[in-house]
Order: structure tokens, then C-alpha cells, then sequence
């Protein structure tokens, strides 16, 4: 089934070729195949050799004796299409790689290039790169890419990622990019180690993704003499469209956070745009209960309903974002040579396929789901349970900033000044605000201000899962907070809620707090309960994870609560420092 890693070595190209001659059966036929030819934007009809997982003959052509080892199947009826391609996930959201892998092969979603996060938080470079090598025995094309910054203000930066790092990664084989540049600004100004890495990766022929939300013209242009060739943050098709305009690769995003390719694509619409060439979507690692109806398949739909021409719509999901990332030859297209990433529908207007193969093994055959013959032990990998070998003393509880985070929507942020008595064990619920830290998950500093907007009588939230590993804890009670990190702890890392002296919630997170092992579908029932409690008690906003997510992501505005202090983003100042424990 398996690409010997990362490519077919020189055996296995051999028989592909006496397959062609006669002398090695096909694994598969695929016979009287209609299936869209995305060079050609046609839809042909034609018998299709599989070996192995390898397409290898696309073709009038059926082999001179077909043994009965060879599946022979009949597509009339069916529509055929390269299998999907998610160009930009962050498979981190709670789930993790291999359970968001898995899940996304039932829609047809084959390919998953992947941010590197939280293996550059969670484990040394030798075991991050064995795991990678293990995903590479999964049916999904895992492919990641090399971040140059944390996304937060980290103790120890110039440790965290640093420049030996950086470019073992992008020369890993499984690397196909650089960035995503969520320190652009930087860059952009005096950054000469993060422009170093750019033009490292534009000499390994590897691509560098931006991320310019509401980058003007003039910094676009900027970015792009500086080697960026895509970005995913556009919101508006005018924004899209100067991308197109000055030659990035455009992702258009679909996600829980940003649902806007709908409206984006009837903003392209009205500008009269026909040609699709440099538009992909993505999904842009949303939270687990935006995936109930699939990954990719949503946006080719929502495509579809828009009015975009059937075959762009699928070429957007495949040919294209192969071919950003130089991987035309492997993926992308019903080919000879290409990987067997076949999804087969049951008409071209509905991209959810029935049956899915997946480097020539059925992954979802007439709607039945075949599970991965491969697991992953994460044990082999150091990624345990969380363990704390220190006590959160309650006099640690105490809250005295004179300015605090109110929440503008889920994930931005800006400051308010306090008016809350801080010695205090519970806050008024007339007020709209509750107590917020972050704790170091070795124990070694805290921050802690008030946050406003996110519950209006939640006793006490704790969170293991945030942006740079570390604890976060909200909540109104400072006898709930301590109940629900006792009770963190316990589980090995996790999301507890606690109320009036109760455990009224948990989702365990077993691998270093961050990521659970459970199924998506699991996952995805979780977090609609989780969502449910928060709203009940407050919580105005859509995406509770993104915000636990995003409480200290400095590529956001405007204030953010970080490993160093309470931060103003935009001038990079350090308001108040964290305090050492």
C-alpha cells in the first residue's frame, strides 16, 4: 500500500513498467471509469490501472489476461476525481494528526499538509522526525511545514526554534514549506534570520505561506519581493483578488473561526472572475464540531451552490494545490504516476464520495468506512500523559492588574481598566468579567489579570490546551479554578469545568494535555457539550476552543496574556511581566 516514505524507489518504478508490458498484473481496474480529467478540464471516460498505490495506465486499454488476484471494479454510474487536498491544517485542535487523518478520509480528503507547532513545543527534533516517518504508514499523504516563529512571546525564543533547526526541517523530505509568516511585520522591518529561512526555502524549490490579514497593496508587494507565494487570509473578495492580481496562490478559507468562502465567492462573482488556477481552499485547523460534515467536500459544495464551474470547483480541492506545492506529479490528478487518491461519487454536483481509495486501498467502499490497519503509539514518541510535579497554592490566586482583556469576539482581544476589587474569592455576577491566568506547565511563572466577555458565572475553567502548552485558568470562583486544576492534573491534562464546589465537566487531553486519542466523532460530541455548558454560562462568542487557543497568540490584536506579561501586541510592549513562582 505504502510510497517507500517519501518516494517509489527504483524496483517499484520498474514494475510499474511491466505492468504496462504484460508481465505484472494490476492491484485494481478500474473499468469504464468516468472521471474528471483536470488537465482537461473534461470529464472522460476510461480504464484505470492501479498497482499497488500507484495509479499507472488512464487508458481505452485493458490488460491481455486478468487474474482473478486483480479486484476488477465496474464505475458505470459513477464519478470519478482525485482524491482532496487540505493545503493548510493545524491537525492540533484537541484532535491530533493521526484521528483528524483518519476522520478526514471518509470525505475524501486524502492529503493534509500540516502544521509543525506543536512537535517543535512537544518533542526533540529526532523524534518529531521518526514520527513523521511513521505517518508516512498511513493512507492519507501527510505533509507538514517548518514554522520560522512560536505565533506567541516565549521565554525562551532563540531556543524554542533556531536557525540548525529550522533548516533541518525544511530540508526534511516531508517538508514541502516555510512559514506560515505569522511574523511578517517583523520580517518586514529587521528580521534577518527570518529572511535568511526564506530564501532558504525558496532554494530548496519549497514555497513560503504568508499570513497577511488586511495586508495593503504596498505590503503584499513588499512580502512577495521577499519570497512569499500564497496566503490564506483574505476576508473579501477584494482581498482575494489582489492576491490573484500579484501572483500569490490564494486559499480561500472556510473555518470555524472564518466561515468565508461563501461570502467571498459571491464577491468574486460580481468582479467577473473565470479564472480559478490560483485559488485553493482550506479549512484552517477549525475546531472539532465544524468537521460533523466533512473537510474538503464542504467547500467543493459550497463551490458548487456559488456557481463556480464543477471542474473548477474540484480542481481547487486538487490539481491546484499540488501544483503550489510542486507536487503535480504525485498528487492532485487521475494520472499515470500519481498516487491512487480516487474519490467516487455518485454525481458531479455532490462532492461527498461513496467509495474513497487511498494509495490504492479502500478507505470507504459503497459507504462502509474500513479503520487504518495502522496506529499510532504515542508512548514510542514521549507524548504521555501530562505530568505536574508541583501544587498550585491558592495565595498563588491573586489578581491586581490595573488593566484587562476584553473580548472584542472570539479571539481578539483589547484592553479595559479594572475596576474589580482583586482580593476577592468570587466576583459579582452582575459582572460581565472573570479572573484569567496563565501558569507555566513547569511551574516556573504566572500571569494573571481579569478577562471580560467570556462568562458571566462560570465558577472556574482549566485548560492545558492552549497556544504555547501552558496552563490557562478562567472562572469568577477561586475555590472553582483550584477544584478544576486539582482535577486536570489528575487526568494527566485536560479541559475541566468546575461549579459551586462541582466538577460539571472534562474532556481528558492524554497526550501532553494538548491533544486526545479518542475518534473524532467522539471528539466532536464533546466539544458540542463543552460549547453548550460555556454558552449556558455566558459564553457569547461561536469557537471557546479557538479562544483557549488564541489567549496568547501575538499575531492577533491587540492585548494578549503571554509566557513574558500581559502584552500590547501592536507595540510590542510588555505591560506587566510575569511574576516567578
Amino acid at each position: 500500500m505504502n510510497e517507500h516514505l517519501y518516494r517509489w524507489r527504483n524496483r517499484q518504478l520498474r514494475e510499474h513498467v511491466a505492468v504496462i508490458d504484460g508481465h505484472l498484473a494490476p492491484t485494481k481496474i478500474l473499468k469504464q471509469a468516468t472521471y474528471l480529467n483536470i488537465f482537461l478540464k473534461k470529464w472522460l471516460t476510461a480504464n484505470i490501472w492501479i498497482y499497488e498505490d500507484r495509479i499507472v495506465y488512464v487508458g481505452d486499454d485493458l490488460p491481455e489476461h486478468i487474474p482473478s488476484s486483480t479486484e476488477v471494479i465496474n464505475c458505470q454510474g459513477q464519478y470519478l476525481v482525485p482524491g482532496y487536498v487540505e493545503p493548510h491544517a493545524h491537525p492540533f485542535q484537541l484532535y491530533n494528526p493521526h484521528s483528524l487523518a483518519e476522520y478526514a478520509l471518509k470525505t475524501g480528503t486524502t492529503t493534509l499538509v500540516n502544521d509543525n507547532l506543536m512537535w517543535l513545543l512537544l518533542l526533540n527534533q529526532k523524534k518529531a522526525f521518526s514520527l513523521l516517518d511513521e505517518m508516512q504508514n498511513i493512507p492519507v499523504s501527510m505533509f507538514w511545514w517548518a514554522r520560522f516563529s512560536s505565533q506567541s512571546e516565549l521565554r525562551e525564543e532563540a531556543e524554542f526554534i533556531g536557525d540548525e533547526e529550522v533548516l533541518k526541517w525544511l530540508n526534511h523530505e516531508a517538508v514541502i514549506q516555510g512559514g506560515e509568516l505569522t511574523n511578517w511585520p517583523d520580517i518586514l522591518q529587521e528580521d534577518e534570520r527570518g529572511l535568511y529561512w526564506m530564501q532558504e526555502t525558496k532554494r530548496l524549490r519549497k514555497v513560503v505561506e504568508g499570513h497577511f490579514p488586511g495586508a495593503s497593496r504596498k505590503t503584499l508587494t513588499k512580502m512577495k519581493l521577499l519570497g512569499a507565494d500564497g496566503d490564506h487570509e483574505s476576508i473579501s473578495g477584494d482581498e482575494l483578488y489582489r492576491r490573484l492580481e500579484l501572483g500569490y496562490y490564494a486559499a480561500i478559507r472556510n473555518s470555524s473561526i472564518r466561515p468565508d468562502l461563501r461570502k467571498i465567492l459571491q464577491d468574486l462573482k460580481e468582479m467577473d472572475l473565470n479564472v480559478w488556477d490560483y485559488v485553493l481552499y482550506t479549512t484552517d485547523g477549525s475546531t472539532p464540531s465544524f468537521y460533523e460534515e466533512g473537510i474538503i467536500n464542504k467547500c467543493i459544495e459550497i463551490a458548487i451552490e456559488e456557481g463556480v464551474p464543477v471542474e473548477d470547483a474540484y480542481a481547487m480541492a486538487t490539481i491546484n494545490p499540488a501544483t503550489y506545492f510542486s507536487l503535480e506529479h504525485r498528487l492532485g490528478s487521475i494520472a499515470p504516476g500519481r498516487v491512487a487518491h480516487i474519490n467516487f461519487l455518485k454525481s458531479k454536483e455532490d462532492p461527498t464520495p461513496v467509495s474513497v481509495l487511498a494509495k490504492g486501498e479502500w478507505a470507504v467502499k459503497d459507504g462502509v468506512t474500513s479503520r487504518f490497519t495502522s496506529s499510532i503509539d504515542w508512548n514510542e514518541f514521549n507524548l504521555t500523559k501530562m505530568t505536574l510535579d508541583w501544587e498550585l497554592e491558592s495565595d498563588e490566586l491573586r489578581f491586581s492588574m490595573p488593566i484587562g482583556m476584553e473580548m472584542v469576539n472570539d479571539v481578539i482581544m483589547k484592553p479595559y481598566p479594572i475596576k474589580s476589587e482583586a482580593d476577592t474569592n468570587m466576583l459579582a455576577r452582575s459582572q460581565n468579567e472573570a479572573y484569567v491566568m496563565l501558569i507555566d506547565r513547569d511551574g516556573e511563572w504566572r500571569v494573571s489579570t481579569f478577562l471580560k466577555g467570556f462568562t458571566k458565572r462560570l465558577g472556574g475553567l482549566v485548560s492545558s490546551y492552549s497556544n504555547t502548552g501552558d496552563i490557562i485558568l478562567i472562572g469568577k470562583s477561586k475555590r472553582d479554578m483550584s477544584l478544576a486544576f486539582k482535577r486536570m492534573q489528575e487526568l494527566g491534562g485536560g479541559i475541566v469545568l468546575a461549579h459551586a464546589g462541582e466538577i460539571i465537566f472534562e474532556l481528558p487531553l492524554e497526550i501532553k494535555g494538548v491533544m486526545t486519542d479518542a475518534p473524532m466523532e467522539k471528539l466532536i460530541e464533546q466539544e458540542k457539550e463543552m460549547k453548550k455548558i460555556l454558552q449556558d454560562f455566558g459564553y457569547a462568542h461561536s469557537d471557546p476552543v479557538y479562544t483557549l487557543l488564541f489567549l496568547s497568540s501575538t499575531h492577533l490584536p491587540y492585548i494578549r496574556i503571554t509566557p513574558v506579561g500581559i502584552m500590547d501586541v501592536m507595540k510590542k510592549d510588555i505591560l506587566f511581566p510575569a511574576i516567578m513562582r
